[in-house]
């Protein structure tokens, strides 16, 4: 496999915090990389390092290398990010009040000058895009009215349009129905390029991705497996739960369950009798 990316060393500390410490891991081409934690474990920014968002990793206050195509990332501009990372974050508030189709072209962007306009080829594009995630007929549809899985469809169309390597997913299941979280991600699996996602469901995580990394007071605690990853020990230490670990009887993956122990079961049955 080639290696797209090399993070190496990577921190990020403000006074009194630490938000990432010595991050080291390579990304290689093809692969769907999933990365879980607790709230706080420093996911998201690490996402945002990784496409050197808001030029952070000028400040003074970030040190460690990303490297993409054995480039530092620094290196490159803004319109060549664009060319190499498709993003779809939480927040997409900018883009909310306009239809489809405009959102579609928006992707078109980092391959185009200033005054082009758009081609009967652009115009395919965006066309097959839809089709891909099944939404075709959506195309002159506003965005905002479209339902939360509709929406991520969109959004993971605009990458395929904007043709990048790497695609970045910032809880692309939040706040989504379980149809359209399985839905979403199955989609995702299916696209054939580099993907980096925070998953917050382990189970979803364990499902959809082939390697893991597991994120904990912004340092990387394993790289691995699901299987590696999803080791009861770790997740109960990580998580502050005793966990197990069994095999889906349906899909043969990796999944965990969390369980109060006794003694906490009987210290919440009590506050509870005391309405507290």
């Amino acid at each position: 496999m080639s290696t797209l990316l090399k993070i190496s060393s990577l921190s990020w500390i403000v006074p009194n915090k630490i938000i990432l410490h010595n991050i080291n891991f390579n990304v290689n081409k093809g692969e769907v990389i999933g990365i879980i934690g607790p709230n706080g474990a420093g996911k998201t920014s690490l996402l945002r390092c990784l496409t050197n968002q808001a030029n952070m990793l000028a400040s003074k206050n970030v040190s460690g290398s990303v490297q993409l195509k054995n480039r530092h990332i620094t290196q490159y501009n803004a319109k060549e990010i664009a060319q190499h990372f498709a993003l779809v974050m939480q927040k997409n508030d900018s883009i909310f009040a306009l239809s489809v189709q405009d959102v579609m072209k928006m992707g078109l962007l980092p391959h185009k000058t200033l005054f082009s306009i758009d081609s009967d080829h652009d115009k395919a594009q965006i066309s097959l895009a839809l089709k891909k995630v099944g939404l075709e007929h959506a195309l002159h549809n506003l965005f905002n009215q479209l339902s939360g899985g509709e929406q991520q469809r969109v959004l993971i169309a605009r990458a395929l349009v904007q043709a990048s390597q790497i695609l970045i997913l910032d809880e692309p299941t939040n706040h989504l129905d379980v149809y359209y979280q399985h839905q979403v991600l199955q989609l995702v699996n299916k696209l054939n390029i580099t993907v980096i996602m925070t998953v917050h469901d382990l189970n979803l995580a364990s499902l959809y991705c082939q390697r893991l990394l597991l994120l904990n007071q912004g340092e990387l605690i394993c790289d691995g497996s699901p299987k590696e990853v999803l080791a009861p020990k770790q997740l109960s230490q990580v998580f502050g739960l005793p966990c197990k670990q069994s095999i889906d009887t349906i899909t043969g993956a990796i999944q965990v369950s969390f369980y109060l122990n006794e003694i906490d079961t009987q210290n919440n049955y009590f506050l509870e009798s005391l309405g507290e």
